[in-house]
């Protein structure tokens, strides 16, 4: 079994983070997981949680940062830290379920072009098999994938070699963009289908979500629904549809991610702010 070395940054969502990081525990043994938590901050409730877990078997590292360092400071500290086959990120709000990441390692094995590969964080009722239908391809070994040049940011597996010819994230680089330059290399991302399925537990719609109100968002809110500026679970709610009907659309020819195509994507996004619209990915 190959190994696979998996990030959890950790913040201030303690009801999440112990389920999330159980739950994340479970599934290390059978799929030679190894574990890294980064805790941004000093949320001592959520912190007191990563503690108390911190000193199982499969938990490679623990690293507390006393300041909040985003995101590209933690993955870094992985991607350059770890000597797996594979890296992998889980988000501190998601539960992955059933048989990840084997079936995502299976696809890897018999795929070499596949790059970044991820688990489906959308309900059921937000896929749409004839909008999704022309992007799910046929690969090697029996393997269909819904392509796209990116993947979200939990529930990911890289191969290594992904960063060996890369590199790190860079600043002002996000992960999405720095799944496209590895598009532009060759490397082939999305999800495999049927999919691999991770509960996003910060969706209104699922039963783990403890939004129960639009004050508890103003509250609680987290990184992407702050990015977003949602200010209402409605927003919210109407944001990740977006988000997962952008990824069954989303053109795959690299010329729409270059040049003036993207510098006008650009400006038509700071105009859609403007007038209220939300962000997608």
């Amino acid at each position: 079994m190959p190994t696979t070395d998996v990030l959890m940054i950790t913040y201030q969502r303690p009801e999440y983070t112990r389920l999330a990081l159980e739950r994340l525990l479970e599934r290390s043994g059978p799929a030679s997981l190894r574990v890294w938590i980064w805790h941004n901050g000093g949320h001592a409730p959520t912190l007191e949680v990563v503690r108390s877990l911190a000193g199982h078997p499969s938990v490679q590292a623990f690293h507390h940062s006393h300041e909040n360092r985003g995101l590209r400071a933690p993955t870094n500290w992985l991607w350059e830290s770890a000597t797996g086959d594979y890296l992998a990120k889980v988000d501190d709000d998601c539960l992955v379920l059933g048989d990840w990441p084997l079936r995502l390692l299976a696809a890897h094995r018999d795929c070499e072009v596949f790059g970044v590969l991820g688990a489906w964080e959308f309900p059921d009722e937000d896929f749409d098999p004839l909008l999704a239908g022309p992007k799910i391809r046929a690969f090697s070994g029996g393997q269909r994938l819904l392509q796209n040049l990116w993947v979200g940011g939990s529930g990911y597996l890289m191969k290594r070699r992904c960063f060996d010819e890369l590199g790190p994230l860079r600043p002002g680089q996000s992960f999405p963009q720095y799944q496209i330059n590895l598009a532009q290399r060759g490397w082939v991302h999305g999800w495999p289908y049927p999919f691999v399925r991770q509960e996003h537990m910060d969706d209104p719609r699922s039963s783990y979500c403890m939004l129960r109100s639009d004050q508890d968002l103003l509250l609680g809110r987290g990184l992407s629904a702050s990015a977003n500026g949602c200010s209402t679970l409605a927003e919210w709610t109407e944001t990740i549809r977006r988000s997962a009907r952008l990824v069954q659309t989303a053109p795959l020819e690299l010329r729409y991610y270059r040049g003036w195509r993207r510098w006008l994507r650009a400006g038509q996004r700071r105009i859609a702010r403007h007038f209220g619209n939300r962000r997608q990915w």
